[in-house]
């Protein structure tokens, strides 16, 4: 086991006996297995593109093979090696795919691959497979540490990618050179032609091809829930019977909140689901209740004191303890051994077990504010540009990303305190939850902190800055903006690639630096963008206002 591609890396270097995460070596095996299997499946189905054929079979099991990599999405060996198995007969169908193609086209037959993961055949059980995956585990993708390093970049860029566009197909979205760009970017990574410019150019591009993966979520949930608003959410509980659901996934929330209606159930939210509620397609219900507890999402300590059903539908820190699991449900591309999963969107089950349990006590919380997507900003820009140029509003600071168990991550509920009074704060996704409910106050009606969603809404933030360097007529690395990126796990890192992307600068990252970023990328990094680790609270605010 050697696994770095999360922010807990043990020592800063890799897990290597068992994930900080709870994933044990079986499990790392067979997820390493996966990659070996789709990058086979991403030579056939690239090279079938070349000749025109594509199928859509092919590009949605990608985005799910990529989306089960994804840190803490699957710990069940079972499932992925039912998975492995159908991602071999998914790169026998792009393989077959390919000679039909080449055969129209060259009127001959194609070349056939002997070796490598195109060649790659699934051991007959979970045992043989968990051998097979312990040769291509991540130190073999390549022997030079700066390519390796970049590879591993961009492989992770897609996973984290694929589980933005595994959402937006949900509802609809869908553009077809996001799947041509992911077969021939992990293809790239088992091409020993490629050089290390080769597979920075990639990366940059996963940044760009993520922008428009962003856009068309953020298009498919505004359209079928109308644009987030800025709503008041409690934090308490009312008197019944209660599901909570957890993670990302609002189409999943809709159909629950659908088929519990009028059954004396209230439904609830938490962690990244926090957001789900400045929506107003799904506010519409009446027994939408708010959110259960601090938002905290990662850890899930609060999670073992609500009485009701739980659901979770996308990653969280860690595998939840005994404690309540005979409650807990996995849906959508999660799954963890022990647990019942949910399929399709029959959600009866769920019910049925939260119809069972007692009824939670009416205890009225804490009311905070969401729904500042960039919509909701946009409509009052002229009175943020106006704040600034009067001088009430000295500054912005975005302080976002992924929450975690690490240590250090204090850091960024300390410097949110830290702002100025006069400096604005956008934030986003689960990192949020550990100073949302703080008191920030407002400047002249406009809220100091305004919390544009999910990490799924990175968008959002994006369009923001965008907005206001328009307004001001100069480029983003050139407004009173500071960036804070707290980073766990691979949507955060796809997000950072998109920043990159579009040239922004200055960017502090933290609790800790990727382990998977050698000192030749890093070097890189910092010369190009000035890419720096968090330091303290008091001398990054320094360094940010020029003072």
């Amino acid at each position: 086991m050697f696994c770095r591609q999360c922010e807990q890396a043990t020592r800063g270097i890799a897990c290597d006996v068992m994930g900080n995460c709870g994933k044990d070596p079986q499990v790392a095996a067979l997820l390493d297995l996966m990659i070996h299997g789709l990058q086979g499946v991403a030579v056939y189905a690239h090279l079938a593109r070349d000749f025109g054929a594509k199928d859509p079979e092919i590009d949605q099991f990608m985005l799910s093979g990529l989306f089960t990599r994804v840190t803490n999405v699957n710990f069940d060996p079972e499932d992925i090696a039912a998975r492995l198995r159908r991602c071999y007969q998914i790169k026998e169908k792009a393989r077959a795919l390919f000679q039909q193609a080449h055969q129209q086209q060259k009127g001959g037959p194609a070349p056939e691959f002997d070796a490598g993961p195109e060649a790659w055949k699934p051991a007959e059980d979970t045992a043989g497979l968990i051998t097979q995956g312990r040769q291509f585990g991540v130190l073999t993708w390549h022997q030079d540490p700066d390519i390796l390093s970049t590879i591993e970049i961009l492989i992770y860029g897609l996973m984290g990618m694929a589980a933005f566009a595994w959402h937006a197909t949900e509802l609809g979205k869908e553009d077809d050179e996001i799947y041509a760009f992911i077969h021939r970017s992990l293809a790239a990574t088992v091409d020993r032609t490629k050089t290390l410019q080769d597979f920075v150019a990639l990366s940059m591009e996963c940044g760009k091809m993520n922008l428009r993966t962003m856009e068309l979520l953020y298009e498919g949930h505004a359209e079928r829930l109308s644009a987030p608003e800025p709503m008041k959410v409690n934090l308490g509980t009312r008197k019944g019977k209660g599901i909570v659901v957890s993670g990302h996934d609002l189409p999943m929330l809709e159909e629950i909140l659908q088929q519990s209606e009028g059954k004396g159930i209230n439904v609830y939210t938490h962690g990244e689901m926090l957001p789900a509620n400045g929506y107003p397609g799904l506010r519409k219900f009446k027994h939408f209740a708010g959110n259960f507890g601090s938002a905290w999402q990662n850890q899930t300590r609060e999670l073992p004191d609500f009485p009701g059903a739980i659901i979770f539908n996308t990653n969280c820190i860690q595998r939840p303890d005994k404690s309540y699991t005979d409650r807990l449900f996995t849906w959508g591309e999660v799954a963890w051994p022990g647990i019942r999963h949910l399929n399709g969107h029959d959600f009866t089950p769920l019910i049925e077990k939260a119809l069972e349990l007692p009824d939670l006590e009416e205890k009225p919380g804490q009311e905070i504010m969401v729904g500042f997507g960039h919509q909701a900003v946009l409509n009052v820009a002229e009175q943020v540009v106006e704040g600034v140029k009067s001088g009430a509003i000295k500054h912005f600071f975005l302080i976002g990303g992924c929450d975690g168990a690490k240590p250090g991550r204090n850091y960024f509920t300390d410097l949110a305190q830290q702002v100025p009074k006069d400096c604005v704060i956008l934030t986003l996704a689960c990192g949020k939850n550990r100073f949302n409910r703080m008191e920030f106050g407002d400047i002249g009606g406009i809220p100091r902190l305004l919390d544009v969603g999910q990490c799924n809404d990175a968008y959002s933030a994006i369009r923001i800055a965008l907005a206001l360097s328009d307004a001001f007529q100069c480029g983003v690395n050139e407004l009173p903006l500071s960036m804070f990126l707290s980073w766990y796990e691979q949507k955060a890192h796809v997000i950072l690639l998109t920043l990159l992307h579009l040239g922004i600068r200055d960017i502090k990252l933290g609790p800790s630096l990727p382990a998977y970023v050698s000192p030749g990328v890093l070097n890189f990094l910092v010369e190009n963008f000035n890419l720096g680790p968090v330091t303290s609270p008091e001398q990054d605010l320094r360094q940010a206002l020029g003072a």
